[in-house]
């Protein structure tokens, strides 16, 4: 065997050594759960990622829905307590802090209970590996707040099937250190144009739309988010011109925030936090 044959079979051998690395299964890294007091879920390395530092708002900044930000509070102390809670719905306007309020509660429960909960993001997409998730939380001491965000499933997709046995419909159910709570733009998290076409075409079609409506029953609690009014946009402005200490007079301040809206065509939390940040730009300000 000559000089060159050699060569090219090492050159085959390493080729095909990197090959069986590269599809044996590769050891599942340790979930280090005191890392950190927020986490998202990887599916394809079954692994939790810590969240050094969460996106979130001090709860004292959320105007203008007073009455379902008690309700949520009571809720997860609840559950923090080890008391009875339920899975949560939040929907309705879009930039209403429905995401928002659930980070704040929890950053506010945890401050408040002598107790150790979790907040855990799974992505939309990575609904159908809910029940592996659930696995690993199940054999755990701590509390877990599961969390979906912009929660919504087309026609075409049927992993809201395994979301609705995960909850509360599989054999094992939802662990009672788990709690969920998801946000979306839609009350029955199904649009309404599949729900219509599936009710027409159906033997039964009364059947068809308990099908789709028996997944938001999943949650035992549904809040709501309205639009707010002119009111309740200024007092959110407001509140965040008075916490990042943004220096200007409060009749120039309703003046420009009002005009803000006006070019938006909307008035939401969203909105009163964008213009915020573009004041708060102007003024050379940071915000912190």
């Amino acid at each position: 065997m000559n000089e060159t044959t050699l060569n090219k079979i090492m050159s085959e051998l390493e080729l095909l050594r990197k090959a069986v690395q590269s599809i044996a299964p590769k050891a599942k890294k340790e979930i280090n759960f005191q890392s950190a007091d927020c986490f998202v879920w990887s599916p394809t390395s079954s692994f939790l990622q810590p969240v050094a530092d969460p996106n979130r708002i001090n709860i004292g900044l959320i105007k203008g829905v007073d009455h379902v930000r008690d309700i949520l509070i009571d809720n997860t102390e609840r559950f923090a307590d080890g008391l009875p809670a339920n899975n949560t719905l939040l929907w309705g306007a879009r930039g209403m802090g429905k995401s928002s309020l659930v980070k704040s509660v929890h950053a506010h429960t945890a401050a408040n209970r002598n107790a150790e909960i979790k907040l855990i993001e799974i992505h939309r997409e990575d609904i159908d590996t809910l029940p592996e998730l659930l696995n690993i939380l199940r054999a755990q001491d701590t509390r877990f707040i599961l969390f979906c965000d912009d929660l919504s499933f087309d026609h075409d997709d049927t992993s809201y099937k395994s979301l609705k046995a995960a909850l509360d419909g599989g054999i094992e159910g939802r662990p009672d250190n788990v709690i969920f709570y998801a946000t979306s733009n839609r009350r029955h998290l199904l649009p309404r144009n599949m729900m219509e076409n599936e009710s027409s075409t159906a033997i039964n079609p009364h059947e068809s739309v308990e099908e789709k409506v028996s997944l938001s029953d999943r949650f035992g609690l549904w809040l709501g988010f309205h639009k707010c009014n002119q009111d309740d946009y200024l007092s959110m402005v407001y509140g965040y011109a008075e916490h990042f200490n943004l220096e200007i007079d409060k009749d120039s301040l309703k003046a420009q925030s009002l005009e803000w809206a006006t070019t938006r065509g909307s008035r939401s939390g969203r909105v009163a936090w964008q213009f915020t940040q573009d004041l708060a730009g102007r003024l050379g300000k940071k915000l912190s």
